[in-house]
């Protein structure tokens, strides 16, 4: 049956009309009239332009509908991201543009086929994908459909930043960086409060101290005041100047004057028995500081009214001091936070302490804690290493330990070592690099930008010394 003969027989039906039997002769020859072909040709061609037309706007509204889920956002954060045609099944769109993206620092690139930018702007940021689809004419206008992309604000502008009681009698300064020469060296030392403390306004608790001593030693100084203890900041405060105060005294100088000696008669005997003598020495005369900064906190604590474990904090602390054999290190440690010394092509790393942690349940151990020195571990906490060279000598509280090296496992690991140096030197997310250099002008204050980096839930007190 011809499309004429359905069109004119459907026509006929859709007015309740039929061709009875006489008039079939009649019907045969309307439908092959000139003028009813015509007819019937415009009308077939004008349902195909109907349902054509249909067809193409069902498909718009249908793309309009069609949910688009976008990688979310991070205000100040590089973001990329595709719209995936072949996945949204898009593959109809003939032309398409995106509005909207650069009032927040976003735009699309045709080269990559991405969304990409720094976004500057915290939402639900709402904008249109204009396209056009197979059929519709070039002049035509652009379809609209509003995509939805989230962006999350930075989480560095979540925190506080809160300035501490100035008026505190155990006050101390929120942020400090020193710079300066320490033996034939440089050290570069920033400690600073802990997003954690800004953002309620309280006082930094870590603290640090280093100083050249008159015998030609060099010393270093960490504390990390406890979280938990109302007075850690005094504690810390106390711990570190109370070492440097002992050994700057007349008999400390004196007593350690046995060492060169010792030294050179190790070096050249390389004997047991002068390696215990050694090993004596530093026990006796480190060992002396810790138990002299115990007793200045335990003194301090009744005298003011407080208990000693209101000014518990941690203390590690290195002597150095260069001979023509190499450098001397000796050190002492309680709690967890870290010493190490690199050599000269930061190849190896020797560590001068260990860490409290692992068979107390993660549990860190204190200077004021009586039990240190009543400890059969008690003569492990010192170390003395004689090293030919070094490149750095480094000190740290968990505040950097945590962020950059997570377990103790990874301490022994150079490889660790060399990472951490290279975030230094700008390989962070935020390009922000410290120029190690004693002829650097702008050493503390890049020293001090890089200690503000973000690290997801660590948010503790920050103190790290470089010696190099």
């Amino acid at each position: 049956m011809s499309e004429v003969k359905k069109l004119v027989t459907q026509l006929l039906k859709d007015h309740h009309m039929s061709v009875p039997h006489h008039r079939k002769e009649l019907f045969d020859k309307f439908i092959n009239d000139e003028k009813t072909i015509a007819a019937a040709n415009n009308i077939l061609e004008q349902q195909k332009e109907l349902m054509a037309t249909w067809k193409q706007k069902d498909r718009i509204a249908e793309i309009i509908g069609q949910p688009v889920r976008l990688l979310n956002a991070t205000v100040g954060k590089s973001y990329e991201a595709r719209i995936d045609f072949n996945k949204l099944g898009w593959k109809d769109i003939t032309a398409f543009q995106l509005d909207g993206l650069e009032p927040v620092g976003l735009r699309y690139d045709d080269t990559t086929k991405q969304i990409t930018g720094v976004p500057t702007k915290s939402g639900d940021i709402k904008f249109t994908f204009k396209f056009k689809v197979e059929g519709q004419p070039e002049e035509s206008a652009f379809n609209e459909k509003p995509i939805t992309l989230i962006i999350n604000p930075d989480p560095k502008s979540l925190w506080k930043n809160l300035e501490s009681d100035a008026t505190d009698p155990y006050w101390k300064e929120d942020n400090i960086t020193e710079f300066a020469p320490l033996g034939d060296r440089h050290v570069l030392v920033s400690s600073k409060r802990g997003r954690s403390h800004a953002n309620v306004g309280s006082f930094r608790e870590d603290d640090f101290a280093f100083s050249n001593l008159e015998n030609g030693w060099s010393i270093v100084v960490v504390s990390d005041g406890a979280g938990s203890a109302k007075l850690s900041r005094k504690g810390s405060a106390m711990a570190c100047q109370g070492v440097v105060a002992y050994f700057k005294e007349p008999e400390s100088l004196e007593s350690m004057k046995g060492f060169d000696e010792l030294l050179q008669q190790h070096v050249n005997s390389k004997g047991d028995d002068t390696q215990k003598k050694l090993t004596r020495l530093v026990y006796t005369n480190l060992g002396k500081a810790a138990f002299r900064v115990h007793k200045q906190l335990e003194s301090f604590a009744a005298k003011e009214g407080f208990t000693l474990k209101d000014l518990s904090s941690t203390l590690i602390f290195t002597l150095f001091k260069k001979y023509d054999t190499g450098y001397a290190f000796l050190s002492f440690g309680v709690g967890d936070c870290p010493m190490a010394v690199l050599n000269r092509d930061v190849s190896q790393v020797t560590l001068l302490n260990w860490l409290d942690v692992g068979e107390f349940g993660g549990g860190t151990r204190f200077i004021t804690m009586p039990e240190i020195f009543r400890s059969d571990k008690f003569a492990t906490r010192f170390g003395f290493k004689l090293l030919e060279d070094f490149s750095y000598l480094i000190l740290m509280s968990d505040g950097i330990y945590d962020p950059k090296f997570a377990v103790e496992a990874n301490l022994p690991n150079i490889k660790k070592w060399q990472e951490f140096l290279s975030d230094l030197q700008g390989k962070n997310e935020d390009g922000i690099q410290v120029d190690l250099s004693i002829n650097n002008p702008d050493i503390k204050e890049q020293f001090s930008q890089w200690m503000d980096f973000w690290s997801p839930g660590n948010h503790d007190d920050r103190t790290l010394a470089i010696v190099f």
